[in-house]
Formats: C-alpha cells, structure tokens, sequence
C-alpha cells in the first residue's frame, strides 16, 4: 500500500523540497501543509482533524520540518494537533513531545543531565539573586541563551566581571538560562552530529569567526567520522529526548572531553550535506517511512 505522507511547513524550503522529491522516489505519497491551516472539528464523526487534503481522513505518517511561530495559544494549538495525530495513531516524527523537549533548553539539559550525559554546568532560573550566586561559582565566563532560541540567535558571552542580565529581559522571556562557558584552547569549533533512528548518520566540525559557530552566523563545516564518542553522545542525547531524528551539538575541551550542548528536533542541514558523503534526505526518507 502507499504511504499517505504530510510534511508540515509554512515554507517549501531546500530542506522540504529534498526530502518531498526522497520520499516520491520511495514511492510515498506526499502533501506539503502548514500547520495554520489543519484544525480540529468535533462532534460530526471523523477523526475529529482536518489537514487540508486528506478529506477528514488522517495520513499514515506526519513529519514536522517546522512548528509557525505565533502567540503562545497558536503554539500550544499547534503542538496539540501533533499529540492528538500521535493518539489517533499516526506516526509523528518529530513527535510533539520530543519538540517540546528540544525546544526547551532547560528540558534537554535536564534530560542529558538525568541519563548521565556530559553537558555543560548550567542554570535555568526565574530568580536573579540565585543566578548571581550561582555566577559567582563560576571561573569561567558563561553564556546567556534564550529559552526558546535558535541558529546562535540572541547568545551573550559574559565574563567574570561583567553584569548578568535582568532576568525580566524580555529578549529572554523572563528565564535565566546560563551555561558555563566551553571554549577550545586554539580555534572556535564545535561539532554537529546528526541521528536518524538508533545511529549517527552524518557528522561535522563547525569552525566559527567568532565564538558562535552556527553556520547561520558564518560558520564553516568540515566533515568528520560519524563514529566513536561523538556518535556515541549523540545518539545516546536524541535518545535521552526521546527524539526520532535530531541534530546534535556537541564540544570539546581539554578539561571535560566531549559535552553535549543541545538537541535540535527540527534540524537544518544544508551544511552538513556540503560536507557528508551520504544524501541525508534519503536517510530521513527511509526512517520515516520505516523502509
């Protein structure tokens, strides 16, 4: 039988038309729609959604390139209808509570932290006298990050000396989310690993101009073996997250070793592909529809 397939995004970007043109190859069939125009309908039999295209009927499986920003009720809506779709059955990759997960920086750290994964010494607090105790604790300079925050948008390097920020600034949303700072001793690098099902698939070294290494900042990629301790963390993060394919960060120093730094749910990987040996498209395409 076919598989009836929905990519949820608001933009058919490189990332959405590649994997759109992987899955066709493998025989799927494949709408393309965005999550502002699926909704519930109750109470008239169905299955109680409606996703454009698909006559009241629901798909076989539902992958998330992308959740719309909005107002906190149209992200929690939207978040709804991919744990409602997960009830009804239909197989979500990512499904919405491993979004939830990765979204949340302070939930992926607790997450590593709880299954014993290395990451950075971190706070999340609402409360600034604790974060400035906590601060002082430190000897290194940390790193303020939004919540909610991606591609190295919004990070704050801060030294020893310098001020916290005002936990009600609103470019934070009111949380303080600070990390010790990693740095390596020579360049600014880090790492990208990305997992598909139970294995590291691709791997990069990201070499940033500054301390922000995120190819959206300037960063360029170089292709390392997807293999060893970084594969090893990696898929043993997008387990911890509960995630079913995932971009994973990680860094290195001299000191700690290898510590995970995030999971990213709904990953890019245009970079990546630059540098891989494999079609990473192919791969997802694969895993999602479970050749």
């Amino acid at each position: 039988m076919t598989t009836r397939l929905v990519i949820f995004a608001d933009d058919p970007d490189w990332h959405c038309r590649r994997l759109v043109a992987a899955c066709r190859r493998h025989g799927a069939e494949v709408t393309v729609e965005s999550l502002r125009r699926c909704r519930f309908r109750l109470g008239s039999g169905g299955s109680g959604i409606e996703i454009p295209g698909f006559s009241g009927d629901t798909p076989d499986v539902a992958f998330v390139r992308n959740i719309p920003s909005g107002s906190f009720e149209q992200v929690t809506f939207r978040l709804s209808l991919l744990h409602a779709l997960r009830e009804l059955g239909v197989r979500v990759v990512n499904d919405a509570r491993a979004i939830e997960r990765c979204v949340d920086k302070s939930m992926t750290s607790f997450l590593l932290h709880k299954a014993g994964i290395p990451t950075p010494e971190t706070l999340a607090s609402e409360d600034g006298d604790t974060a400035a105790s906590w601060r002082a604790m430190q000897a290194t300079d940390v790193v303020a990050k939004p919540l909610f925050g991606a591609q190295g948008r919004g990070l704050r390097r801060i030294a020893p000396t310098d001020p916290l920020p005002d936990p009600g600034d609103t470019a934070l949303g009111g949380v303080l989310y600070l990390q010790r700072y990693v740095g390596h001793a020579s360049e600014w690098r880090d790492f990208r690993v990305f997992v598909v099902g139970d294995k590291a698939v691709a791997a990069m070294m990201r070499r940033g101009k500054s301390w922000v290494t995120n190819v959206a900042r300037g960063g360029t990629c170089v292709r390392v073996p997807s293999e060893g301790r970084l594969a090893e963390l990696a898929v043993a993060a997008a387990h911890a997250v509960g995630a079913s394919y995932c971009g994973v960060d990680l860094i290195e120093d001299g000191r700690h070793g290898i510590s995970v730094l995030e999971v990213n749910s709904m990953p890019a990987w245009r970079g990546l592909q630059g540098v891989a040996d494999i079609d990473i498209a192919d791969g997802i395409a694969r895993h999602v529809l479970a050749i």
